[in-house]
């Protein structure tokens, strides 16, 4: 959400983080499939952990070690993540899914998807410069003990 990106410190960042699909997609697959849904459905849930303030869930997902680069080059580290989730506890599932699909609406973009072993990455892109030219997000996953965990992001700003 990839990934976006962000999702970070408020709603109002969610247009630095695209999501990886609408969110009535995110039951759609089993997280723990090591494949190209299974990974998506994790990017998806995560997108609605942050948005609902869900920050057990995702402090279980992000890796130690994760951090999400923004596009104007600051790293932010799991911990942030998750206190900037956090703030945002009690918003309903509803709403969440709500700010999702205006989100989609507002902010079209594609997904690309590249499962290697144990490793995934999702970019997000400008669907009107396609996913050579018009990246503008991408998330970093490894799967350990039968799941999903994502370990960097890496958001930009396209120009065309």
């Amino acid at each position: 959400m990839a990934t976006a990106c962000t999702l970070l410190f408020a709603i109002a960042a969610l247009t630095a983080l695209p999501f990886a699909a609408h969110a009535q997609d995110a039951t759609a697959a089993d997280e723990t499939q090591r494949t190209e849904a299974g990974v998506i459905a994790v990017d998806n849930h995560w997108s609605l952990a942050e948005m609902t303030g869900d920050s057990a869930w995702l402090d279980q997902m992000l890796l130690p070690e994760y951090r999400s680069v923004g596009h104007d080059g600051k790293a932010h580290s799991k911990a942030m993540i998750v206190a900037g989730a956090a703030k945002r506890k009690g918003t309903s599932l509803d709403q969440a899914e709500q700010k999702f699909a205006a989100y989609r609406k507002e902010h079209p973009y594609g997904t690309a998807v590249v499962v290697r072993g144990d490793m995934a990455v999702i970019s997000f892109y400008d669907p009107t410069l396609g996913p050579q030219k018009g990246v503008t997000s991408s998330d970093v996953f490894l799967y350990v003990d039968g799941h999903w965990h994502a370990l960097y992001s890496q958001h930009t700003d396209v120009h065309a």
